[in-house]
């Protein structure tokens, strides 16, 4: 039986386990394309970095934010505890299509679902990012790293 990355995310995030009190060191970069803007995203692979995310993180780069690669494709679901810089944050499909947009507000412990059950990638970016740059759904984004496969 496998467990949604929603649970996997919730579970890792509240655990004390996985206590969490300052932000996590840069994670490794790709540079990310939707039509033409770019993006450069740290790369949360593991549970540990998914699970901690941007939390801590007082600013972001200009044209930064970070790419979640989901353990499994399914549903998402993200909260900001902890996380002090106000986010928009996009749901990918396995092709790299983006799905939907939800503006997060920081240190906000509720939960935003995605609408879309097969949610392979997320990309956090500084609230109203996407909306500058006239990116909205539909759109795919190039030089994702491999996703999971379910």
């Amino acid at each position: 039986m496998r467990i949604s990355a929603l649970v996997a995310i919730l579970f890792l995030a509240a655990s004390p386990l996985h206590s969490v009190e300052t932000a996590q060191p840069e994670l490794p970069v790709v540079t990310l394309r939707i039509g033409s803007a770019t993006l450069r995203a740290e790369v949360a692979d593991e549970d540990g970095e998914r699970s901690t995310g941007l939390m801590f993180r007082e600013s972001l780069a200009p044209d930064s934010g970070m790419l979640f690669v989901m353990p499994t494709v399914g549903p998402a679901s993200f909260w900001m505890k902890n996380t002090l810089v106000p986010l928009t944050i996009a749901f990918l499909d396995e092709n790299g299509t983006i799905l939907e947009f939800h503006d997060l507000q920081p240190r906000s412990e509720k939960t935003v679902q995605s609408a879309f059950p097969r949610i392979a990638y997320a990309i956090e970016m500084p609230q109203g990012w996407f909306a500058r740059k006239n990116i909205w759904p539909g759109e795919r984004v190039t030089g994702l790293p491999p996703s999971a496969r379910r």
